[in-house]
């Protein structure tokens, strides 16, 4: 799963990553410790272009009478989206990008679990694939969720987790966000675990352990003289 992430950049660097013109998120501080529950920025496109909003992580989905199933749907398994009554609706229609760089998961070790970081070797922004829907509570609030697809691990995530996030290429980020793309099976193919390669991972302190942990500690790697 993907349970933990950092999205550490300014709000201009996401603009410009993205090609986003304007948004109405009024600002955007570093985030070492991002927590389900919280507001993350996404990205989707609204037929025009792509938009930078705000979305809180856990979905609810349109038709639920209980805003606590968002808890259970921090992740959405990309092998059953097509299939799952909470997703299949979504894959068509309301696809979003999860912008990070960086995400945590907790490896088994003889002492415990380690929490890691994993990056790009090259440090930049990645795209998590997502999902969002819109739910209106009984008093007419409007509240927009999302979740984060996740597939299998690769060789660097195997010995770490048993699962990892669907992170997209740069070159198929159009494709996802293009509400007109309605091919299950081209949607598929993105599924795959991101290159191994192109990927790093680094031991961090226990203290992301914590939601009310969310500093620039959080991504110093760890030793054990830290």
């Amino acid at each position: 799963m993907c349970g933990r992430f950092t999205i550490t950049v300014t709000l201009e660097e996401l603009m410009l990553r993205y090609w986003i013109g304007e948004t109405t998120v009024p600002f955007h501080a570093p985030k070492y410790n991002v927590a389900p529950g919280q507001q993350v920025l996404a990205i989707i496109h609204d037929g025009k272009q792509n938009r930078l909003g705000e979305l809180k992580w856990g979905l609810i989905p349109s038709w639920s009478n209980d805003p606590k199933i968002g808890n259970k749907m921090l992740n959405a398994r990309s092998e059953t989206v097509q299939e799952k009554p909470a997703f299949k609706q979504l894959i068509g229609r309301k696809r979003c990008i999860v912008p990070a760089d960086g995400f945590y998961e907790w490896q088994k070790t003889d002492t415990g679990k380690q929490p890691m970081r994993i990056v790009l070797r090259d440090r930049k922004l990645f795209s998590m694939a997502g999902l969002y829907d819109i739910w209106v509570s009984p008093d007419g609030t409007r509240v927009s969720t999302c979740t984060i697809l996740t597939t299998a691990p690769n060789e660097l995530m195997a010995p770490i987790h048993d699962r990892m996030p669907v992170i997209l290429k740069a070159e198929d980020e159009e494709l996802w966000l293009d509400r007109g793309m309605q091919d299950a099976d081209k949607l598929r193919r993105l599924y795959v675990p991101f290159t191994a390669d192109d990927l790093e991972a680094y031991p961090v302190s226990t203290a992301v352990g914590s939601v009310k942990v969310d500093e620039l500690s959080c991504i110093e790697p760890f030793t054990a003289t830290s």
